[in-house]
């Protein structure tokens, strides 16, 4: 029985029957049955049976030759994502932070968008012990908040007591609340630091701040206040709010993203922080860590509106953006503007100059494709469309042969027939 056996034992009993019958399962298919055989707690018969009731569903999901498998993605695709909502914003998990869904979210992710209009990163912390409390750094909340303040925008206007723009005498002056700069975990002196190198004419008295302006002019001044306010004293470039929440542990959510930065900070778990910009992503992890982003986040939109797609479809449209080591947008610019095919290209978008440049380069369409052919009346290269039928030449003759002897004999017999009905 299941019970009296470890995983390990399972998983190669697991393996010598699938072996014996001689079914090729990928490794995560074995090790589901050797899971189902403990939970189940299984007879041996029952293991056999589960075994070929798997490879029967093995069989069935396989794509049958010559199936259109790009148009059903399109489909299965296309159609769920025009029953989406229209909300372009909606709070996903943190009320605090907008974040892009829905079908705006789906065209960002298709047109492999540079800029994306809501950026945001899930910062997930090592389990490792602080060395300091001896708490796990995911559960120290004190360590947690130190670095949220290290990363997210802090300005001067966030840590003012108070503020005043002086007309008379053409000048700033600032005062800095020493707590709520504790508060925010910063360090006095670096604060002090950052606002002397952001200013040239800055004079400081202890936590007083007095700006004066390049020129005398009131224009100039009131520039000077605004800059004086939104100067950042911390914070990682393209990282804006912060928030943190606390489920089985610390999670940091960030408004704008960073991933390069992030990762190079001790204390940071690299293998689950993310972000949602699949460019960034590809720039810091490659070309296989942004596939796996657009299907994630393809999948995460659908799912999040209730929609049910099969990933297979979501893996075949990532495949296609990412197999040339780049991602390329779903488009003129991108997979739809670079086909060999010069019909295929027309038939899609810009339709004159895709068929004048042909023209002026002598371009040749080799007709292998599906919208090519339809485009000139012939069968698609898809179903029974993509058998070609080759006749034995020999073998013909042969049948020809026979065929016209069969025929004569046949011929002989109807007329000796009439011959005998006309008497």
């Amino acid at each position: 029985m299941a019970s009296e056996l470890t995983k390990d034992e399972v998983l190669e009993k697991v393996n010598e029957v699938v072996d014996s019958k001689n079914y090729n399962f990928p490794p995560k298919y074995r090790e589901d049955i050797a899971d189902a055989y403990i939970r189940r707690d299984l007879t041996d018969k029952e293991l056999d049976t589960l075994v070929d009731k798997v490879e029967e569903a093995y069989e069935r999901s396989f794509i049958q030759a010559g199936e259109a498998v790009g148009t059903v993605a399109a489909q299965s695709v296309g159609e769920p994502g025009t029953q989406m909502t229209m909300r372009t914003f909606h709070y996903a998990g943190v009320a605090e932070l907008n974040v892009t869904l829905g079908l705006p979210r789906l065209i960002e992710i298709v047109d492999a968008r540079k800029k994306i209009s809501t950026p945001t990163m899930d910062i997930y912390l090592s389990s490792e012990e602080n060395p300091e409390n001896g708490l796990a750094l995911n559960q120290d909340e004190e360590f947690v908040r130190k670095l949220a303040n290290y990363i997210g925008k802090s300005t001067i206007n966030d840590v003012l007591e108070d503020f005043n723009v002086n007309y008379a005498e053409m000048k700033v002056d600032a005062i800095l609340n020493k707590d709520k700069i504790a508060d925010k975990r910063l360090d006095y002196d670096d604060v002090i630091s950052t606002i002397e190198k952001s200013f040239k004419k800055v004079k400081v008295d202890d936590n007083k701040f007095t700006f004066e302006p390049s020129k005398a002019s009131i224009r100039e001044l009131r520039l000077l206040a605004d800059k004086v306010r939104d100067t950042q004293i911390s914070g990682l470039k393209g990282i804006g709010k912060v928030i943190i929440r606390k489920e089985d542990e610390w999670i940091i959510h960030t408004e704008g993203s960073n991933l390069k930065d992030i990762l190079k900070i001790d204390g940071i778990d690299n293998v689950r922080t993310t972000t949602n910009d699949i460019h960034e992503i590809y720039v810091v992890l490659g070309i296989e860590a942004a596939r796996n982003a657009i299907i994630h986040e393809a999948y995460r939109t659908l799912s999040e509106q209730g929609l049910s797609v099969d990933i297979r479809h979501i893996m075949l449209v990532a495949d296609m953006m990412t197999s040339e080591g780049v991602v390329k947008s779903i488009g003129r610019h991108g997979i739809g503007g670079e086909k060999s095919s010069v019909l295929a290209r027309a038939a899609f978008e810009e339709t004159g100059k895709h068929l004048l440049r042909a023209s002026i380069h002598g371009e040749t369409d080799k007709l292998t494709g599906v919208i090519e052919n339809i485009i000139v009346g012939q069968p698609i290269p898809l179903g029974t469309g993509s058998v070609d039928v080759i006749m034995d030449k020999d073998q013909t003759e042969e049948t020809t042969k026979s065929n016209r002897a069969k025929a004569k004999k046949t011929l002989k017999a109807i007329k000796k027939e009439r011959a005998k009905s006309m008497y």
